[in-house]
Protein backbone atom coordinates (compact mmCIF):
# COMPACT_ATOMS: atom_id res chain seq x y z
CA UNK A 1 0.00 0.00 0.00
CA UNK A 2 1.36 3.42 -0.93
CA UNK A 3 1.39 6.38 1.49
CA UNK A 4 0.01 9.43 0.15
CA UNK A 5 2.98 11.77 -0.48
CA UNK A 6 2.68 15.23 1.34
CA UNK A 7 2.15 18.48 -0.31
CA UNK A 8 1.48 20.82 1.95
CA UNK A 9 3.98 20.49 4.62
CA UNK A 10 2.61 24.07 6.87
CA UNK A 11 -0.64 21.87 6.96
CA UNK A 12 0.68 18.56 7.81
CA UNK A 13 2.14 20.19 10.90
CA UNK A 14 -0.40 22.62 11.89
CA UNK A 15 -2.73 21.89 14.63
CA UNK A 16 -4.71 24.58 15.95
CA UNK A 17 -6.52 25.25 12.60
CA UNK A 18 -7.33 21.52 12.21
CA UNK A 19 -8.76 20.59 15.53
CA UNK A 20 -12.43 21.23 16.23
CA UNK A 21 -12.39 24.44 18.39
CA UNK A 22 -8.54 24.36 18.17
CA UNK A 23 -8.45 28.86 18.83
CA UNK A 24 -9.13 27.85 22.64
CA UNK A 25 -5.63 26.78 22.88
CA UNK A 26 -3.02 27.97 24.36
CA UNK A 27 -5.06 30.15 26.25
CA UNK A 28 -6.78 27.35 28.08
CA UNK A 29 -4.23 26.31 29.58
CA UNK A 30 -3.79 29.46 31.28
CA UNK A 31 -5.91 29.55 34.48
CA UNK A 32 -5.67 25.56 35.54
CA UNK A 33 -1.47 26.39 35.25
CA UNK A 34 -1.76 29.49 37.30
CA UNK A 35 -4.83 27.75 39.70
CA UNK A 36 -2.16 24.74 40.18
CA UNK A 37 1.00 27.40 40.86
CA UNK A 38 -0.96 29.06 43.48
CA UNK A 39 -2.25 26.33 44.93
CA UNK A 40 1.14 25.02 46.17
CA UNK A 41 2.55 28.37 46.09
CA UNK A 42 -0.18 28.54 49.34
CA UNK A 43 1.34 25.49 51.17
CA UNK A 44 4.99 26.52 50.49
CA UNK A 45 5.32 23.73 47.99
CA UNK A 46 6.10 25.93 44.93
CA UNK A 47 9.68 27.16 44.19
CA UNK A 48 9.48 29.21 41.26
CA UNK A 49 11.46 31.05 38.99
CA UNK A 50 14.51 29.19 39.91
CA UNK A 51 18.13 29.64 37.94
CA UNK A 52 19.56 26.51 36.38
CA UNK A 53 21.96 29.11 33.36
CA UNK A 54 23.20 32.28 32.69
CA UNK A 55 20.49 33.32 30.02
CA UNK A 56 17.31 34.83 30.75
CA UNK A 57 15.25 32.32 30.11
CA UNK A 58 17.44 29.36 31.93
CA UNK A 59 14.96 29.58 34.51
CA UNK A 60 12.50 25.80 35.98
CA UNK A 61 9.44 25.99 38.61
CA UNK A 62 9.39 22.94 41.01
CA UNK A 63 6.82 21.45 42.54
CA UNK A 64 7.01 19.36 45.84
CA UNK A 65 5.07 16.70 47.12
CA UNK A 66 3.21 16.79 50.77
CA UNK A 67 5.76 14.30 51.81
CA UNK A 68 9.58 13.69 50.64
CA UNK A 69 9.51 13.40 47.26
CA UNK A 70 9.94 9.66 46.03
CA UNK A 71 11.65 10.96 42.70
CA UNK A 72 11.51 13.71 40.28
CA UNK A 73 9.49 13.87 37.01
CA UNK A 74 10.61 16.41 34.58
CA UNK A 75 8.49 18.22 32.01
CA UNK A 76 10.11 19.99 29.06
CA UNK A 77 7.38 21.91 27.16
CA UNK A 78 6.70 22.31 23.31
CA UNK A 79 5.62 24.94 21.17
CA UNK A 80 8.10 24.15 17.97
CA UNK A 81 11.22 25.15 19.89
CA UNK A 82 9.89 28.79 18.87
CA UNK A 83 6.81 29.24 22.12
CA UNK A 84 5.85 29.34 25.25
CA UNK A 85 7.67 28.82 28.54
CA UNK A 86 7.25 26.90 31.57
CA UNK A 87 4.42 28.50 33.36
CA UNK A 88 1.62 27.55 30.75
CA UNK A 89 1.76 23.80 31.87
CA UNK A 90 1.90 23.80 35.81
CA UNK A 91 -1.49 22.10 36.36
CA UNK A 92 0.26 18.77 34.61
CA UNK A 93 2.26 18.40 37.48
CA UNK A 94 -0.57 17.59 39.49
CA UNK A 95 -0.56 13.73 38.73
CA UNK A 96 2.87 13.13 39.45
CA UNK A 97 3.00 15.24 42.51
CA UNK A 98 -0.42 13.53 44.28
CA UNK A 99 2.08 9.95 43.30
CA UNK A 100 4.56 11.53 45.64
CA UNK A 101 7.07 12.91 43.14
CA UNK A 102 8.51 16.46 42.49
CA UNK A 103 8.01 17.89 39.13
CA UNK A 104 10.18 20.37 37.49
CA UNK A 105 9.69 22.17 34.41
CA UNK A 106 12.17 24.34 32.60
CA UNK A 107 11.89 26.87 29.90
CA UNK A 108 14.67 27.72 27.46
CA UNK A 109 16.30 30.05 24.79
CA UNK A 110 13.71 30.54 21.77
CA UNK A 111 14.52 29.86 18.47
CA UNK A 112 16.01 32.56 16.39
CA UNK A 113 18.08 33.32 19.14
CA UNK A 114 19.49 29.62 19.16
CA UNK A 115 20.17 26.68 17.06
CA UNK A 116 17.93 23.81 18.04
CA UNK A 117 21.30 22.26 19.63
CA UNK A 118 22.19 24.87 21.75
CA UNK A 119 18.28 24.12 23.08
CA UNK A 120 19.65 20.56 23.70
CA UNK A 121 22.24 22.18 25.51
CA UNK A 122 20.18 24.01 27.83
CA UNK A 123 17.86 20.96 28.82
CA UNK A 124 20.65 19.22 29.39
CA UNK A 125 22.15 22.00 31.84
CA UNK A 126 18.51 22.03 33.33
CA UNK A 127 18.56 18.53 34.10
CA UNK A 128 22.21 18.86 36.04
CA UNK A 129 20.92 21.48 37.54
CA UNK A 130 17.47 19.84 38.89
CA UNK A 131 18.76 16.43 39.57
CA UNK A 132 20.82 17.22 42.74
CA UNK A 133 17.97 18.66 44.48
CA UNK A 134 15.57 15.97 44.32
CA UNK A 135 16.95 12.13 45.49
CA UNK A 136 15.39 8.78 43.46
CA UNK A 137 14.71 7.62 39.91
CA UNK A 138 14.41 10.62 37.76
CA UNK A 139 11.82 10.44 34.95
CA UNK A 140 11.89 12.61 31.48
CA UNK A 141 8.88 13.57 29.81
CA UNK A 142 7.61 16.37 27.17
CA UNK A 143 5.21 16.97 24.93
CA UNK A 144 5.88 18.20 20.95
CA UNK A 145 8.94 19.66 20.78
CA UNK A 146 9.90 18.64 24.55
CA UNK A 147 9.62 15.09 23.38
CA UNK A 148 12.16 15.49 20.75
CA UNK A 149 14.04 17.14 23.74
CA UNK A 150 13.32 14.18 26.52
CA UNK A 151 14.41 11.87 23.76
CA UNK A 152 17.49 13.50 23.16
CA UNK A 153 18.88 13.62 26.70
CA UNK A 154 18.31 9.43 26.11
CA UNK A 155 20.13 9.16 23.24
CA UNK A 156 23.80 7.50 23.43
CA UNK A 157 25.67 11.07 22.64
CA UNK A 158 23.49 12.79 25.32
CA UNK A 159 25.35 15.69 26.87
CA UNK A 160 24.22 14.15 30.37
CA UNK A 161 26.54 13.29 32.93
CA UNK A 162 26.65 9.55 33.81
CA UNK A 163 25.69 10.31 37.46
CA UNK A 164 22.64 11.77 36.04
CA UNK A 165 21.71 8.72 33.34
CA UNK A 166 21.93 6.08 35.63
CA UNK A 167 18.72 7.81 37.69
CA UNK A 168 16.96 8.08 34.54
CA UNK A 169 13.95 5.34 34.45
CA UNK A 170 11.41 6.38 32.07
CA UNK A 171 10.99 8.92 29.08
CA UNK A 172 7.70 9.43 27.95
CA UNK A 173 7.38 11.31 24.61
CA UNK A 174 4.18 12.60 24.28
CA UNK A 175 3.36 13.45 20.73
CA UNK A 176 7.29 13.89 20.11
CA UNK A 177 9.21 15.35 17.08
CA UNK A 178 11.87 12.94 16.47
CA UNK A 179 12.59 13.56 12.86
CA UNK A 180 13.86 17.17 12.25
CA UNK A 181 13.93 16.60 8.47
CA UNK A 182 10.53 17.65 7.90
CA UNK A 183 10.91 21.41 9.74
CA UNK A 184 12.97 22.20 6.76
CA UNK A 185 9.83 21.68 4.52
CA UNK A 186 8.08 24.26 6.26
CA UNK A 187 8.05 28.08 6.53
CA UNK A 188 8.84 27.47 10.33
CA UNK A 189 12.02 27.15 8.89
CA UNK A 190 13.17 30.60 8.47
CA UNK A 191 13.08 31.00 11.99
CA UNK A 192 14.15 27.20 13.29
CA UNK A 193 16.99 27.39 10.60
CA UNK A 194 17.24 23.74 10.69
CA UNK A 195 19.78 22.31 8.15
CA UNK A 196 20.42 18.64 6.90
CA UNK A 197 23.75 18.21 9.48
CA UNK A 198 21.83 19.79 11.89
CA UNK A 199 19.08 17.50 11.54
CA UNK A 200 21.27 14.12 11.48
CA UNK A 201 22.92 14.65 14.33
CA UNK A 202 19.70 16.23 16.62
CA UNK A 203 17.04 13.48 15.76
CA UNK A 204 16.83 10.84 18.23
CA UNK A 205 15.48 8.69 15.48
CA UNK A 206 18.91 8.34 13.74
CA UNK A 207 20.60 8.04 16.89
CA UNK A 208 20.66 5.17 19.65
CA UNK A 209 19.36 5.53 22.68
CA UNK A 210 21.77 4.71 25.93
CA UNK A 211 21.26 1.47 28.26
CA UNK A 212 18.57 1.78 30.84
CA UNK A 213 15.40 3.81 30.29
CA UNK A 214 12.48 2.77 28.92
CA UNK A 215 10.94 4.88 26.59
CA UNK A 216 7.23 5.14 25.52
CA UNK A 217 6.12 7.30 22.43
CA UNK A 218 2.67 8.16 23.62
CA UNK A 219 0.59 9.84 20.81
CA UNK A 220 -3.23 10.87 20.23
CA UNK A 221 -5.40 8.88 17.77
CA UNK A 222 -6.61 12.10 16.38
CA UNK A 223 -3.57 13.77 15.59
CA UNK A 224 -2.35 15.08 12.55
CA UNK A 225 -0.49 11.56 10.39
CA UNK A 226 2.92 13.20 10.83
CA UNK A 227 3.00 13.00 14.81
CA UNK A 228 1.59 9.81 15.05
CA UNK A 229 4.45 8.72 12.41
CA UNK A 230 7.10 9.83 14.04
CA UNK A 231 6.08 8.32 17.54
CA UNK A 232 5.41 5.29 15.40
CA UNK A 233 9.17 6.00 13.77
CA UNK A 234 10.96 6.22 16.89
CA UNK A 235 9.29 3.36 18.90
CA UNK A 236 10.50 1.42 16.18
CA UNK A 237 13.89 2.67 15.28
CA UNK A 238 14.59 2.40 18.97
CA UNK A 239 14.24 -1.73 19.63
CA UNK A 240 16.37 -1.98 16.57
CA UNK A 241 19.46 -1.06 18.42
CA UNK A 242 19.00 -2.42 21.36
CA UNK A 243 16.01 0.13 23.14
CA UNK A 244 13.02 -0.64 25.21
CA UNK A 245 10.41 1.09 23.79
CA UNK A 246 6.52 1.51 23.42
CA UNK A 247 4.21 2.53 21.75
CA UNK A 248 0.74 4.31 22.71
CA UNK A 249 -1.95 5.84 20.71
CA UNK A 250 -4.38 7.24 22.75
CA UNK A 251 -8.26 6.62 20.89
CA UNK A 252 -10.22 10.60 20.32
CA UNK A 253 -7.13 12.57 22.10
CA UNK A 254 -5.70 15.33 19.86
CA UNK A 255 -2.12 17.04 19.92
CA UNK A 256 -3.47 19.75 22.50
CA UNK A 257 -5.61 17.89 24.63
CA UNK A 258 -3.22 14.94 24.90
CA UNK A 259 -1.48 15.93 27.77
CA UNK A 260 -4.64 15.96 29.87
CA UNK A 261 -3.46 12.93 31.38
CA UNK A 262 -0.70 13.87 33.50
CA UNK A 263 -3.24 16.32 35.68
CA UNK A 264 -4.95 13.33 36.41
CA UNK A 265 -2.98 10.87 39.13
CA UNK A 266 -4.56 7.58 38.11
CA UNK A 267 -4.50 8.18 33.95
CA UNK A 268 -2.69 5.42 32.10
CA UNK A 269 -0.27 8.33 31.32
CA UNK A 270 0.50 9.80 34.56
CA UNK A 271 1.20 5.60 35.69
CA UNK A 272 3.42 4.69 32.37
CA UNK A 273 5.38 7.51 33.38
CA UNK A 274 6.17 6.89 37.02
CA UNK A 275 5.88 3.09 36.50
CA UNK A 276 8.70 0.98 38.66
Amino acid sequence: MYHRRIADWNDAYTNGANIPGGDRWPEAWVAPAKAYRDARGAVGKARLGLPYGPEERNRFDLFLPDAEPKGLVIFIHGGYWMKFDQTSWSHLARGPVEHGYAVAMPTYTLCPDIRIAGIVAEIAQAVEKIAPLIEGPIHLTGHSAGGHLATRMACADSPLSGAVRRRIGNVVSISGLHDLRPMMRTAMNATLKVDHAEAMTESPVFLEPFDGPRTTCWVGGGERSEFIRHSELLANAWIGVGGATALVVEPDRHHFNIIDGLADPPHPLTRTLLAD
